[in-house]
């Protein structure tokens, strides 16, 4: 069959082959639907690609041949343009200006056909071939040859022609390829320039074209009768089928015909849609899933008000900015995003309150508006955008303005994500601020148990260094204090309170006072650690026990030259280390019971003499345990690093056995880090 470069030639390239096959697989008797093969639609719907693309793209006549045999049904679609079709067809057209829904190229072929392929003749013909196998094993003729003149259809026949559209190929043709498949079907029995299905989804954006039957690149532009007839649909969906007629002669049957096929049309329309709004729906929940795991595992405030701008752009907006509360109540910029980094720095310029001259009057009503709970809301000066409250807790603790996105409005379902991520971005918020409360609390009360600053007295070298295993909310248990008793006494002690947090703090507290009223009563040193003893057991809390270790410091003159007097009680705590100025480097004392275990304690006081250049380093257990893996530091490590300080001041040694400490260590730390040193100076 040869038909000219017309685009009414597809039509009537689809009646032909329909009725051609139809003949032969039913013995003549079309008017016997029910017997018509599936196979018919399918060698239709893909001849009608080939030839339609043969028109737009080749330009020419073109010829179609079918050949039919007892397996399979043969299509050849050839043309003589200047380049292969198939190159046309591997590509979406372009129509209006964008994409066409209805140019599907060679997908279809791929998808329904058994076999295809293409052909290059030497005199410059293309051609696209198709098969597909037929079921069963009925006679057939080697060729069909075209009718001389098109048979008129019955009203049985173009009714079934409209509407039936076998579900083994309608389960192969997605939506859009279906309603294609049926706007076509349409523009052959009522002849139209155009037919073209327009959807409205409700978003704001219009009515946009879903389909179109034919590939007339100006049909619905062309002068005619046009007919549009509203999709029957059950949602929110609004939908029309409209029809150009290529003159008003056989309006009321296109209409009856159009009106026939809209309810069809409605059900795939309303089926692409909800698949698409359900879509939609999961992606967001796992996008607002995302954004809370995102936003909880992080309770830094700079680093959640700057995730919050991050996860709203580009998805939401163009744009987002945070907007929290001074110390004076008076907001200010805490975060700000654009997908365009070049346009930072204008906006941050317009929206920060603080800039002068400051957001526009608008900007700031609705900035006030939000502070006080109210609804979501709308701007436009210095952009378009929506400005919503973020609440927590009952309260107000900021506002979060997104600029809408590039190309469209805000719609319904955009706001309402705005508003459930400012919720999530709230909470996240108000538990930094929270945690951060409680760290600077925390820390305020670290530093109390600690001395601001260790006593300079001549002739004798003080130096401390404090490592706590987290820098959060937890208060450690580890403590050190040195002070003076007397004139030429001091008092030096270290010690490891068990657990971390509030109870510890407040034991620590009472270790450190209670030992500083009674040995300022004069007492010995064992005697004021047996009366802090029984005030620790009477409190009733096994949990909340100390290790401790004591020194009195004295002056003292040996050899003519002067010494310093060591007075030294380990209740229960780990040995300090005499580094002497010749390098090496010992433990010593006597160990003895820890305080608020028992009501008795079993304690030992023995004096050592730190001569001219030696020093005596304390510590509590967190030196020795820290891990590597399976290996601890230990005791051995321990006196290496010290002797590797010997003649060094007291900073000095302090910081060598730190560093080596952090150099072993390779696991996060679990317990804190005292160090505390002495040191006779020469």
């Amino acid at each position: 069959m040869r038909f000219p470069a017309d685009i009414r030639s597809t039509r009537r390239a689809r009646r032909m082959v329909h009725d051609a096959l139809g003949e032969l697989m039913t013995g003549g008797h079309l008017e016997d639907a029910h017997h018509l093969p599936d196979l018919v639609d399918d060698v239709v719907l893909l001849t009608s690609e080939l030839c339609e693309n043969a028109v737009l793209h080749a330009g020419t006549e073109f010829d179609v041949a079918v050949a039919a045999g007892d397996d399979e049904v043969t299509v050849a679609v050839t043309d003589h343009g200047p380049a292969a079709l198939e190159l046309h067809l591997a590509e979406p057209r372009q129509r209006y200006g964008r994409a066409a829904t209805h140019g599907r190229g060679l997908s279809l072929v791929a998808r329904i056909a058994t076999t295809w392929g293409t052909r290059h003749d030497a005199d410059g013909r293309h051609t696209v071939w198709f098969s597909i196998a037929r079921q069963g094993n009925s006679a057939a003729t080697p060729a069909i040859a075209a009718p001389e003149h098109e048979r008129t259809w019955s009203a049985a026949e173009q009714a079934r022609w409209l509407l039936h559209v076998p579900a083994s190929l309608a389960r192969r043709l997605s939506p859009v390829e279906l309603v294609g498949e049926l706007a076509g079907r349409l523009q052959d029995l009522v002849d139209a320039a155009a037919v073209v299905v327009e959807v409205d989804p409700g978003d704001g954006s219009g009515a946009r074209e879903f389909a179109r039957g034919g590939a007339s690149s100006d049909g619905a532009a062309r002068p005619g009768t046009v007919l549009d007839v509203p999709l029957p649909t059950t949602t929110g969906l609004h939908g029309t089928v409209r029809v150009v007629l290529r003159d008003g002669a056989g309006a009321g049957r296109a209409r009856e015909l159009t009106e026939l096929i809209a309810a069809r049309i409605a059900i795939a329309v309303e089926s692409h849609w909800l698949r698409g709004v359900d879509e939609r729906r999961r992606a967001w929940m796992t996008y607002l899933a995302e954004t809370s795991e995102l936003l909880g595992q992080s309770l830094d405030l700079d680093l959640t008000v700057a995730l919050v701008p991050q996860v709203v752009v580009p998805r939401l907006g163009a744009w987002c900015a945070v907007l929290l509360p001074t110390p004076t109540r008076r907001l200010s910029l805490a975060a700000i995003t654009h997908a365009d980094e070049d346009r930072l720095p204008e906006l941050r310029a317009v929206l920060d309150p603080d800039a002068v001259p400051g957001p526009p009057t608008q900007l700031r009503d609705r900035l006030a508006a939000a502070r006080r709970g109210a609804p979501p809301a709308w701007f436009s000066d210095p952009a378009d955008g929506v400005a919503v409250a973020l609440r927590s807790r009952g309260s107000s603790i900021g506002v979060l303005l997104v600029g809408r996105p590039e190309g469209r409005l805000h719609t319904p379902e955009d706001v309402l994500l705005i508003e459930d991520i400012g919720r999530r971005a709230a909470l996240a918020i108000h538990n930094a601020q929270t945690v951060g409360e409680h760290v600077r609390v925390s820390q305020a009360l670290q530093g109390a148990l600690l001395p601001r600053a260790l006593p300079a007295v001549p002739g004798i070298e003080f130096a401390a260094e404090y490592l706590p295993s987290s820098s959060g909310s937890d208060v450690g248990g580890d403590f050190y204090d040195v002070f003076a008793v007397g004139s030429e006494r001091w008092l030096l002690t270290i010690g490891d309170v068990c657990g971390t947090g509030a109870r510890a703090a407040a034991r620590t507290g009472l270790v450190r006072d209670v030992l500083r009223v009674l040995v300022r009563e004069g007492r010995p040193l064992v005697r004021t650690i047996e009366m802090l003893n029984d005030v620790m057991v009477e409190a009733g809390d096994p949990q909340q026990f100390c290790t401790l270790a004591a020194a009195m410091l004295g002056r003292a003159t040996l050899d003519g030259r002067s010494a310093v007097t060591v007075d030294l009680v380990l209740a229960g705590h780990v040995k300090p280390v005499v580094v002497h100025a010749a390098g090496a480097a010992e433990q010593i004392g006597r160990f003895g019971t820890a305080v608020g275990l028992v009501e008795s304690v079993d304690l030992h006081c023995t004096r050592h003499i730190l001569t001219a250049g030696e020093a005596l380093l304390f510590y509590t257990d967190g030196v020795t345990e820290c891990r590597r893996g399976p290996e601890q530091f230990g005791d051995d490590r321990l006196l290496d690093a010290a002797a590797a300080a010997s003649g060094s001041s007291a900073p000095r040694l302090v910081a060598t056995v730190r560093e080596a400490v952090q150099r072993f260590a390779t696991d996060r730390r679990s317990d804190d880090m005292a160090l505390l040193a002495v040191r006779a100076e020469p």
